[in-house]
């Protein structure tokens, strides 16, 4: 089983797989729903005689077309077909048939009566297959080999893919550049390296990232490779009627161009602004101005505040109660007041800001609170645990100050352990080099008490010296 599993390739690219049987044959199938740009036959066995001999035809990536039947065959969706072309012959799988076909000429605008469609000349046999296999393991080899002589040449070019046609007598090279590009002796030196016809097909970036393929910020498939073949212009007023936030790389797909997503919804928000009001100046109430804040495109509701610089409370207000005030300004009519017996309400939608900083999934750190430091009253001394007492009301003049015992003595030496086992001025050991300090020592030997919140240990001068037991 593991063996049969890896024989089977998947072509993506062109939608089949092919597999090596054991008698030596080549089976190539094809595989719906694999394909790009994959289109659903919600029809199936329904026949249209009008339709009957018109088929869809697939090649790699993209390119496809519509293909009338002349051969005769019993042709149905699955087969490999031998078409017409340019020069000589492809090779490509039928994807629809029948009535959708006629679906798919419409969105085209292809009309059958006046249209020249291509011929398809007949089934596809064995030799057929083994012959477009072989092409096509030639197309990477032939891209990387293109990218160097383009590179040799100086040419400010991008090979994207190359697509061999079914004979493998012809190849497509699809190129990326900015601005025109002068390849007529890149066709030449192509021409004599892989000895076959050269057809150079320019591409944009949101054609190649189709044909790259890829998942979206969305997690589903990139739209440009799954379903649009047709490539609108965007601009930023598309971000801009949105009320989206104009970040280059949020707006930005992977092929560096604004997301086609932006157009989605343009219809939508465009016709919600044609009814909502554009308020220039503040509504007009007897209590005050209101200000506009924030606009609900979507719901079609406008919030308010009396307070133009805060968000905190705010006022909902629907367009057309708006429109009514507005009117009622203009003909010189104040309401009331914006405020109601109902709370001021806060918007239901929050801002996106931020959402983008890299540390936005780390823990919080806890931060730690830092001790302010605060007077102590005479007769604490450094402690270890850090304790501070509070001091009482200073002694005024005439009072016994019984704070000038032995306890007092210490106060000029109470810097140690203010912030947990530091001394006052910050040293571990508790020394002081400041001259208040010093000073402060010495008035608390003449038993004056200190002044109130001091740290740094200088005594209150009074005029008349405190009494003694």
């Amino acid at each position: 089983m593991n063996n049969d599993k890896e024989s089977k390739k998947y072509d993506c690219s062109r939608g089949c797989t092919v597999e090596r049987l054991e008698t030596g044959e080549l089976d190539c199938r094809y595989r719906q729903g694999c394909c790009k740009l994959e289109v659903y036959d919600w029809l199936p066995g329904v026949k249209q005689e009008q339709y009957k001999d018109y088929f869809e035809v697939r090649f790699k990536n993209t390119r496809k077309a519509i293909y009338v039947n002349v051969s005769g065959q019993s042709i149905k969706t699955g087969d490999m077909v031998i078409v017409e072309a340019a020069n000589g012959h492809d090779l490509g799988i039928v994807t629809l048939e029948g009535p959708v076909v006629a679906r798919q000429m419409k969105c085209k605008r292809v009309n059958p009566e006046t249209f020249e469609f291509k011929k398809i000349y007949r089934k596809a046999k064995l030799f057929d297959i083994e012959k477009w296999q072989e092409a096509i393991a030639r197309e990477h080899e032939t891209m990387i080999r293109a990218r160097q002589i383009a590179a040799e040449l100086e040419l400010e070019m991008k090979i994207g893919d190359v697509e061999f046609q079914g004979d493998g007598t012809k190849a497509i090279f699809y190129y990326i550049a900015d601005g025109r590009v002068d390849f007529r002796q890149l066709i030449k030196v192509f021409a004599e390296e892989f000895r076959i016809r050269i057809e150079m097909k320019q591409i944009g970036a949101r054609q190649e990232a189709g044909l790259i393929g890829g998942l979206g910020v969305c997690g589903r498939e990139l739209c440009c490779s799954n379903y649009i073949s047709g490539f609108q212009s965007i601009t930023t007023s598309a971000a801009r009627c949105q009320d989206l936030s104009l970040n280059p790389q949020k707006l930005a797909g992977q092929c560096g161009k604004l997301k086609c997503c932006l157009n989605y919804e343009t219809a939508v928000y465009m016709d919600a602004q044609s009814r909502i009001p554009k308020v220039y100046n503040p509504l007009e109430f007897e209590d005050g101005l209101a200000y506009l804040m924030k606009t609900d495109i979507l719901k079609e509701t406008m919030y308010f505040s009396y307070d133009q610089s805060s968000f905190a409370n705010l006022y909902a207000l629907s367009a057309q109660e708006v429109w009514d005030i507005i009117r009622m300004n203009r003909n010189g009519v104040k309401p009331e007041s914006l405020k109601h017996e109902d709370e001021p309400v806060a918007p239901e939608f929050v801002t996106a800001v931020g959402d983008d900083a890299i540390n936005r999934f780390d823990e919080a750190r806890k931060r730690k609170k830092k001790r302010k430091p605060a007077g102590r009253q005479g007769g604490n001394s450094g402690q270890g645990d850090g304790a501070v007492r509070k001091f009482t009301r200073p002694a005024q003049d005439g009072e016994a100050k019984a704070s000038g015992s032995a306890e007092n003595r210490e106060t000029g030496k109470r810097h140690n352990d203010l912030r947990g086992g530091r001394g006052g001025n910050g040293r571990p050991d508790g020394r002081r080099n400041n001259w208040k300090s010093r000073q402060g020592e010495r008035q608390a030997d003449s038993g004056e008490h200190p002044r109130h919140g001091n740290a740094g240990g200088r005594a209150r001068h009074t005029d008349k010296p405190a009494d003694k037991e």
